[in-house]
């Protein structure tokens, strides 16, 4: 009998689901802080994020399925056994993090940071012009669940659509453009948007330097939600001393936490927040966590191939 051990915090609805899925399995429900060296030893199978240091004790381990989209923590080399199938929890993140995406960008095209803070000062000020995301050109870079659900959004709205995708020749009809990485820099100028919503890899770790940041509108609006290192923060700081664009918003940051003393928190026109746009702030992400873990459990109970695998 395969052991499942279930790190992710589940409410009785959620234990229910898995246990159905996982039928003919013995399943634990614990909190990585409380699993014992004997249980790990014993794990066919984890579902959760369980800690890096503690994935050398799981040394039966066939597949580890996270909660997350994101997986740069768990592909360095070694920290998995070759054997170990690794799979992530994209298509559950895209609801929430587009509509803090989008939020993000209203905020910013309608100034409410500052209509805010002259609220906190009791002054009732008429600020600046306004931006409207109807017409506007918007360019997402990834365009898996979270870039595509945020493209959908935005042209809905009206907005003239560009889409980056190592798959760009499958242009879904929210989609007006859909490119290679490889015409990143001639799509920059174009934009009056740009949402950087792909994983860190290789390939995209200071993506946005600052060559690239020169290469955008001076009123751009630069959104990033994937991970901090894409964008290369120094080049961000002394471009916006220079009074370059109209906003940028950061939910991931370079380094992370930001450090208190950090020039970001107090730069003019840039909106932060901690990490927030995903996890399991809105419950309804959660719910299709356990859907994303339910599927690959039946796919795994029937010797079928795994959804959203990651190679390590």
């Amino acid at each position: 009998m395969d052991t499942l051990i279930v790190v992710l915090p589940v409410n009785d609805t959620q234990k229910a689901r898995i246990i159905e899925a996982a039928a003919g399995c013995r399943v634990i429900f614990e909190a990585p802080e409380k699993l014992t060296e004997a249980q790990l030893a014993q794990a066919d199978m984890i579902f959760g994020n369980l800690p890096v240091q503690m994935l050398p004790l799981a040394k039966n381990l066939k597949w580890l399925q996270l909660n997350s989209a994101g997986a740069d923590a768990y592909v360095k080399p070694g920290l998995l056994m070759e054997k170990t199938m690794l799979t992530n929890a994209v298509g559950a993140y895209g609801l929430t993090v587009s509509e803090h995406m989008l939020a993000m960008l209203m905020s910013i095209n309608r100034h409410l940071p500052e209509f805010h803070a002259y609220q906190q000062k009791n002054e009732w000020h008429p600020f600046g012009l306004m931006r409207s995301i109807e017409g506007s050109t918007i360019l997402t870079i990834g365009l898996g669940n979270i870039g595509g659900d945020f493209a959908r959004k935005v042209k809905a709205l009206g907005a003239y659509t560009i889409g980056i995708r190592k798959n760009y020749q499958d242009c879904p009809e929210y989609v007006d453009e859909m490119h290679p990485l490889a015409a990143l820099d001639d799509l920059l100028p174009r934009a009056d948007v740009v949402a950087i919503a792909t994983p860190l890899t290789a390939e995209t770790k200071g993506l946005f330097d600052r060559k690239r940041l020169d290469l955008m509108k001076d009123d751009a609006v630069l959104i990033n939600i994937g991970r901090g290192p894409i964008v290369d923060t120094d080049a961000l700081v002394e471009i916006l001393k220079k009074g370059k664009f109209s906003g940028v918003a950061l939910d991931v940051t370079d380094p992370e936490p930001l450090p208190a003393d950090h020039p970001l928190w107090q730069m003019e026109r840039v909106m932060i927040t901690p990490h927030v746009a995903g996890h399991f702030y809105l419950p309804e992400t959660k719910n299709r966590i356990v859907g994303v873990f339910c599927q690959n459990m039946r796919k795994y109970l029937q010797g079928e191939k795994l959804i959203n695998q990651v190679a390590h």
